[in-house]
């Protein structure tokens, strides 16, 4: 069940951890809400009577991929959607303006501000704002819901995009079917929204091009190309997936009903947790070089995540496995921050050595092993 209780204060969604931006996922307990376990009509069902997510992907009586459902994004880049970029392909005044928004612990992002994320609910998928998605499929629109009740209309009538559009947050959209994917492209964003969490700006020359494909009942890959000439080299791509949500709905997160308390929480800068930092031997750094694999599941993953620890000329720094290295700054002997917002902690047995390693989120620890 997927709870946005307008009872979540925004400081659930960007809490500063010494003053380093952690924007997480909302998990947090189910409660009770209206449809929230009715079981979904109409879908194919195992013997005991639980979705049979692998079976075909559905048809509409016009023999196209039926893509209606309420889907639940996996997405490593909500906090980075640059980091199969190099430096250079990104224009030096949009590396700084990354730089500055993260130094001021990302408090202009939109979600403090209650404003729609723009591109960003392609990429997203953990925040209350971009993680789930209910789409409403017809023969000439697709209707995209987000549970802060922001909507986008993607056209299928053979219209074509805009040449002089009107700058708007969600942008215009048009759609058509190759084979069996949908091809969505769009234009006419305003420059109000950040790409990512981290601050990646873009023009109001934003063009994207979305793909589409249900690979079976319960699972679809997409993908995202982001083409924006007046500060990016040249196009790049984002591959993601989603998952079916059945048996529950979704349910309206309603940002403004908390407008104005979020920003009361931002304190200080984020260099000042480096200033503040402890310590920390190199020996005992060094201890925590290696590679871990998921053991709790996150956000219904199909396959496991690797963070990668290494060092460098004595600095620590941490990757998700493709998502591109940032440098985590101690807290204490065994817990650090940075990590794209979170903080990591790595748990040691009697013998000093690490049995696990635990991603911090606001719902509990996410716990890797060390791959030996």
């Amino acid at each position: 069940m997927y709870i946005t209780s307008e009872s979540l204060s925004m400081k659930n969604l960007f809490v500063p951890l010494a003053s380093v931006l952690i924007l997480l996922p909302v998990c947090v307990p189910s409660l009770h809400a209206q449809w929230a376990t009715l079981p979904t009509p109409n879908i194919p069902r195992l013997a005991d009577g639980q979705p049979n997510l692998t079976a075909p992907a559905p048809r509409t009586a016009d023999g196209k991929p039926d893509l209606s459902g309420l889907w639940e994004k996996v997405s490593n880049f909500g906090s980075n959607v640059a980091s199969s970029l190099k430096p250079e392909d990104i224009k030096p005044w949009a590396r700084e303006l990354v730089k500055q928004r993260e130094e001021d612990l990302g408090k202009d992002h939109m979600i403090p501000q209650c404003l729609p994320m723009g591109p960003g609910y392609i990429t997203d998928g953990g925040t209350t704002a971009g993680g789930i998605t209910k789409i409403f499929q017809t023969p000439t629109a697709l209707i995209f819901l987000s549970q802060d009740l922001t909507y986008r209309q993607i056209y299928m009538d053979g219209r074509k995009l805009e040449t002089d559009p009107s700058p708007s947050w969600m942008g215009y959209s048009v759609g058509h079917w190759e084979g069996d994917t949908l091809v969505v492209e769009t234009n006419g964003y305003n420059d109000k929204t950040w790409l990512d969490r981290a601050g990646h700006p873009h023009t109001e020359n934003l063009r994207t091009t979305e793909r589409y494909h249900r690979i079976n009942f319960g699972q679809m890959e997409y993908s995202m190309t982001l083409e924006d000439p007046e500060i990016y080299a040249h196009p790049w791509t984002l591959k993601m997936s989603a998952k079916l949500a059945p048996d529950t709905e979704i349910i309206e997160y309603v940002c403004s009903e908390a407008a104005g308390k979020a920003l009361q929480h931002w304190a200080g800068k984020a260099s000042d947790a480096e200033k503040a930092a402890p310590v920390v031997p190199a020996a005992t750094l060094a201890k925590y070089v290696g590679s871990y694999k998921t053991l709790d599941v996150w956000n219904g993953e199909a396959e496991p995540r690797y963070i990668d620890i290494s060092l460098v000329d004595g600095v620590l720094f941490g990757e998700v496995r493709g998502r591109g290295k940032v440098r985590l700054i101690a807290q204490s002997q065994v817990m650090f921050t940075g990590f794209y917002g979170l903080g990591v902690r790595f748990l040691l047995d009697e013998k000093g050595n690490v049995t696990h390693l635990a991603e911090m989120h606001v719902s509990g620890d996410y716990r890797f092993v060390p791959v030996k």
